[in-house]
């Protein structure tokens, strides 16, 4: 079975930085995307940040310029650096992978349990 852990959740100060990480676990031929993805208390899951296997980058709006994506493809992990947090950043933020078991077969969609981040101001 694969699976996606986060970690690096916690409770920060407003203004403060926290780094996710993400690792992919599981028999895994190859992992497309990547991204983090965040739902607060009453609100729909949002998007926050993608990654694609080379690299390419896009953000959510509301974290472009504070949070910044990354991967590390030898490993199976994203991590996401968040700075600049204020309290609505507080959510639950969830990691995302398409990965296949095998070269030439259709991508399968992985969701992690998610991490929860408390901004406090």
């Amino acid at each position: 079975q694969v699976e996606l852990v986060e970690s690096g959740g916690g409770s920060v100060q407003a203004g403060g930085s926290l780094r996710l990480s993400c690792a992919a676990s599981g028999t895994i031929f190859s992992i497309n995307a990547m991204g983090w993805y965040r739902q607060a208390p009453g609100r729909q899951r949002d998007l926050v940040a993608t990654i694609t296997s080379g690299g390419s980058t896009n953000y959510a709006s509301s974290v472009k310029g504070r949070f910044t994506i990354s991967r590390d493809n030898a490993k199976n992990k994203v991590y996401l650096q968040m700075n600049s947090l204020n309290p609505e950043d507080t959510a639950v933020y969830y990691c995302n992978a398409w990965y296949r078991k095998r070269i030439s077969v259709p991508w399968l969609e992985v969701w992690g349990q998610g991490t929860l981040v408390t901004v406090s101001s």
